[in-house]
């Protein structure tokens, strides 16, 4: 696949994962959890890590949290969505390299919710000056074990799509 047709599919797969985010926002949860999120646009994220890499994976994190900052206007979830969007990606970027023989995308996508929720509750901790915030993050871990195995089962399906759409693109 040559440069240009690379960066124009994620561009789509950025505005995918912007409209997940959108889609999602707009989806209430309290009775799970206080801020609680299912984390869809992280399907695409990991999809991108496995067929793309971690740069890719990295600039779309970032890419579809600035732009959610616009949709949005909210600087301090903007913040949370950063901090969390860029760790979640090292650390899943990590396993998948080194640890992928141990565990499948879903327990890759378990660490990045993990990742994910530890670094909002840093970054809220932080700008709150508040360590009771950590308190919080048991009841976050527990959440991120469900939406992780569902985000990883997910983007198993979609990794498959995008690597035959890939793997298609370069024959012709």
């Amino acid at each position: 696949m040559d440069r240009t047709k690379k960066y124009t599919f994620l561009a789509l797969l950025t505005t995918g994962a912007l409209a997940l985010s959108a889609i999602e926002s707009m989806i209430p949860l309290p009775f799970i959890a206080p801020g609680a999120k299912l984390g869809l646009a992280n399907m695409v994220i990991l999809s991108v890590l496995v067929v793309f890499g971690f740069r890719s994976a990295l600039y779309v994190s970032i890419l579809r949290c600035f732009l959610f900052l616009m949709i949005a206007g909210n600087p301090i979830g903007f913040i949370y969505s950063l901090s969390g969007g860029i760790s979640s990606v090292i650390v899943m970027f990590v396993v998948f390299k080194h640890l992928s023989k141990f565990f499948s995308l879903i327990g890759v996508s378990v660490f990045g919710a993990i990742t994910y929720n530890t670094a909002q509750i840093a970054a809220a901790s932080i700008i709150l000056e508040n360590l009771n915030i950590f308190t919080y993050l048991p009841v976050m871990s527990i959440m991120s074990l469900f939406t992780g195995c569902f985000i990883g089962y997910v983007s198993i399906f979609i990794v498959r799509y995008l690597k035959d759409i890939v793997k298609n693109n370069k024959r012709g």
